[in-house]
């Protein structure tokens, strides 16, 4: 659909960027936190630990006062739950409530609106030894630890966002580094959907506990959602994109917004003995929840073929890469696309056309939580970080927002990956996303000393200018 004339972006239009509390915050056994399974976890060779990260704990004034610079309406991150509660339940962790009060009150001392992420892939270790998402207690963990959140911070904090990327904790969480498998496990498959399935439980009963004690606020989920196409215009092909879009993105909204299974989703299920286990009080608590919004995190598209059953399962790369499902889908490269240092397709065409169709199906407003581009930068002797691409990505994508939002798309805002440098779960410190470059390598600490890159500058006048202007 061509237009002569875009719609402005809205003037309340949320133009921020993301964290997540385990790669930025560092201090990760510090002021009574208890460790959490990315503290725990074997990390990728070559790579940091997560001991420091970037420091955010101790600098994040200094962070705030950065994002205020820039002009940010709104920051999204997320709290970690074992330093609020070290042992997963029980005991609240007094310094860990104060150093989110006092996170949030810097936000808002800029009129910056903190949106909060409840849980970023990040489960206190000692749940993980309980069993993490294989017990069914885990349900009224979560509610426990939401709870929590609400009480301390509920006050000021307007916008909440459930579980981020449960669809990649699901599809890829071997190389997340967040998958337990209960000894004994069979049937990997129906482990994994059982998981699953409690996730979507508990993010239901927690946007239930939000609505009951925060009627002011609104919550929604956070998956990563990415269009899938048909490799060609064969029956076969589209078929396949149809299954993939199921098992990728469908599945984890229509149990958010209607708290319902996919038909699609639940027929594979049933074909590999793999449905979990539901019961009527279950099915009651995800119709109730009712999401206000979507979060969404968006990087690239994903382009399918047919599959036959001699193909094998897997993936290919990391969570944003290929994956096959034999009978099902197989996953290919687009040759319509380039792709980033890292392998990634870059798709910002295939940006608005995953937003039109989430429009579409739930219209609910949409607010974009995470969209990046991870590149190796280099900071040179005068301080500068000239990263061109990182602003030639990002103005494509903008460009698509804008012309979603004339296509009638209800957009909230938009929340790029990532507002400072920060330790990719894959490559390190070395893949970086930020618009604030932080001096130190995997495993050298260097400096810590935070430099503003040319998107800084740049991402500072598109937003002064309400998206007017993405000119260099």
């Amino acid at each position: 659909m061509l237009h002569k004339d875009l719609k402005p972006f809205p003037d309340d239009f949320f133009w921020g960027a993301s964290s997540s509390a385990y790669q930025v915050e560092g201090a990760a056994l510090e002021d009574g936190k208890g460790p959490s399974c990315q503290d725990v976890k074997e990390i990728p060779e070559g790579t940091s630990d997560l001991s420091v990260s970037v420091d955010h704990y101790h600098r994040y004034k200094e962070d705030i006062a950065l994002m205020a610079e820039m002009g940010f309406k709104s920051y999204r991150f997320s709290i970690s739950w074992s330093r609020i509660l070290p042992d997963g339940t029980g005991a609240v962790n007094p310094q860990g409530i104060a150093f989110y009060n006092n996170l949030i009150d810097e936000c808002l001392k800029y009129g910056i609106e903190p949106i909060v992420t409840m849980f970023h892939f990040d489960m206190p270790a000692a749940l993980d030894e309980r069993g993490s998402w294989s017990k069914r207690e885990s349900i009224d963990w979560f509610a426990e630890f939401a709870t929590v959140l609400f009480e301390n911070f509920g006050d000021r904090v307007k916008y909440w966002l459930t579980i981020n990327e449960q669809n990649m904790l699901t599809l890829v969480g071997p190389i997340i580094g967040t998958l337990h498998v209960p000894e004994g496990t069979t049937n990997l498959t129906k482990e994994i959907y059982q998981q699953n399935h409690h996730q979507l439980v508990a993010q239901a009963k927690a946007m239930q506990i939000c609505h009951q004690m925060l009627p002011e606020a609104k919550i929604g989920p956070a998956p990563n959602i990415a269009l899938v196409y048909a490799a060609s215009s064969k029956p076969e092909d589209v078929i396949a994109s149809q299954n993939f879009n199921a098992i990728r993105n469908w599945l984890y909204l229509d149990a958010a917004v209607y708290g319902v299974y996919n038909n699609l989703v639940w027929s594979y299920l049933e074909e590999h003995d793999a449905t979990p286990q539901v019961t009527a009080e279950d099915l009651a608590i995800m119709k109730a929840a009712k999401p206000d919004f979507l979060g969404i995190n968006y990087y690239n598209t994903a382009t399918v073929e047919a599959s036959t059953e001699e193909d094998q399962a897997g993936v290919v790369g990391d969570q944003q890469s290929r994956q096959t499902f034999p009978g099902i889908a197989r996953s290919v490269p687009n040759p319509n696309l380039v792709k980033t240092e890292f392998g990634w397709e870059i798709d910002p065409i295939g940006f608005r056309s995953t937003v039109r169709e989430i429009y579409s199906r739930y219209r609910l407003p949409i607010l974009i939580t995470e969209n990046g581009l991870g590149a190796y930068d280099s900071l040179t002797e005068d301080g500068k970080v000239h990263d061109p691409y990182r602003i030639d990505y990002l103005r494509h994508h903008i460009e698509q927002i804008h012309l979603a939002i004339t296509d009638g798309v209800e957009m909230m805002g938009y929340n790029p990956w990532s507002a400072i440098d920060l330790i990719s779960t894959h490559e390190g410190i070395k893949k970086r996303y930020g618009f604030i470059y932080v001096d130190r390598d995997d495993f050298d600490l260097k400096t810590l000393k935070r430099y503003r890159k040319d998107s800084f500058y740049w991402y500072k006048k598109v937003i002064a200018t309400n998206g007017q202007d993405l000119s260099d």
